[in-house]
């Protein structure tokens, strides 16, 4: 399966949208326990995504992702004088916040990163079902989620 790209139409690294854990089977426990994992963070494409052109307009400075279906990407645009911090769980969401200062950029990665960690294993393995109420409650989970961090 070709890798899908995570800014509009450029190659800019792939989005986590990979397969998920599926509940139960051998193994399922282990892999869900491993999604909470916060040292399974790595850098996207061993680092080779900063520098080039974040889905924001500006340039990649830190992009993480997780095996558990989690990518994090912080942006700079000193020309404009803003940092963008976007987030992505797969199948689900896809969310940019916008910063005036890098101190400001930093802190709310490191909040966010937990804090995704937490929404992910609540929200279904098999991913989004039309008329299934397991996709309406993950919903609600993705609404607070996007409320926490506006």
């Amino acid at each position: 399966m070709a890798a899908r790209r995570w800014a509009r139409g450029r190659a800019r690294g792939p989005l986590p949208w990979g397969p998920r854990v599926e509940e139960g089977g051998a193994g399922a426990r282990e892999a869900r326990e491993a999604m909470s994992d916060e040292q399974s963070w790595r850098p996207v494409e061993e680092g080779r995504t900063l520098g080039l052109g974040g889905t924001e307009g500006g340039t990649i400075v830190r992009d993480e992702e997780h095996p558990a279906g989690l990518r994090l990407t912080l942006e700079e645009e000193p020309a404009r004088s803003f940092y963008a911090v976007t987030c992505g769980v797969a199948g689900w969401l896809v969310h940019s916040r916008f910063f005036g200062s890098e101190a400001e950029a930093l802190a709310a990665w490191d909040e966010m990163k937990p804090a995704l960690l937490e929404l992910v294993v609540q929200l279904p393995a098999t991913g989004a079902k039309p008329l299934d109420p397991a996709t309406r409650a993950a919903g609600a989970k993705l609404g607070a989620f996007v409320a926490r961090f506006p």
